[in-house]
């Protein structure tokens, strides 16, 4: 049984060092999930994968069936989630091509299927989401950074935006003022609905660009495309020593 999966962001459609064994195509009772799981080996040690946007990078953030992609995780056994997401930098530490390992989320997305608590309840079911990501995983996270020599910013407050238009630089000014620090499209209902599963759940940022307004001039994708490459490299070497760290 897997008990660690990845899910992987923009330019993390494929884990090319996961020894893939088969893929499995789960049918969820909220609809299709974004993927086939593929289900292999990294490290000697048993990993799924899940790209969060389809193979192909098709499905846009406020698209995504992160209820059916959840649930499908925990259907295959998996208790322990490292999602992987690109992000802009609000905060002066978050540059392009930085690492984070965020330790707070402040959502501002709206119309996403957001629960699983609301059909066919005994009772209304509420879930406490003060720590919102998983502390042991994202100690081990921080721990594997340590050993693979992967410089990362320990911390982070993830603003989840609706997407897929970028921000204005008004609206980052006002998410500066909120306490956030990055700013992504896909950190929820995604966290959120690892925690009513009981899945232990943390997030590994890649900083892609300047979030609108902290940059020299308009955001390219380009630019963006370039940051992703670099930091996804750093990103292998962190699984890499997360997986050792995770066998111990």
């Amino acid at each position: 049984m897997t008990d660690l999966a990845i899910i992987g962001g923009s330019g993390f459609s494929r884990l090319e060092e996961l020894e893939i064994t088969r893929r499995e195509v789960i049918h969820t009772p909220y609809g299709e999930p974004s993927a086939p799981i593929s289900h292999g080996t990294f490290k000697e040690r048993k990993v799924a994968f899940l790209p969060r946007h389809g193979t192909a990078h098709t499905i846009p953030p406020h698209k995504v069936n992160y209820r059916a992609n959840i649930w499908a995780l925990k259907h295959i056994g998996a208790r322990r989630i490292v999602a992987i997401a690109a992000v802009g930098g609000i905060g002066p530490e978050m540059a392009p091509g930085v690492i984070a390992i965020p330790e707070q989320i402040i959502d501002y997305t709206h119309g996403r299927d957001h629960t699983y608590f609301e059909h066919d309840l005994s009772q209304v079911t509420h879930i406490d989401f003060t720590h919102p990501y998983s502390e042991k995983i994202r100690q081990r996270l921080l721990k594997a950074a340590k050993a693979a020599k992967v410089p990362v910013v320990a911390g982070g407050v993830y603003g989840a935006t609706q997407g897929p238009r970028l921000e204005t630089a008004m609206e980052i000014n006002r998410m500066e003022r909120d306490g956030c620090t990055l700013v992504g499209m896909t950190g929820m209902p995604e966290t959120a609905l690892a925690r009513e599963l009981g899945l232990d759940y943390a997030c590994c940022a890649v900083v892609a660009n300047w979030a609108a307004g902290r940059g020299d001039g308009p955001i390219s994708m380009k630019e963006i495309e370039g940051h992703i490459g670099r930091g996804m490299e750093q990103i292998i070497s962190l699984i890499e020593a997360l997986v050792g760290e995770l066998g111990r």
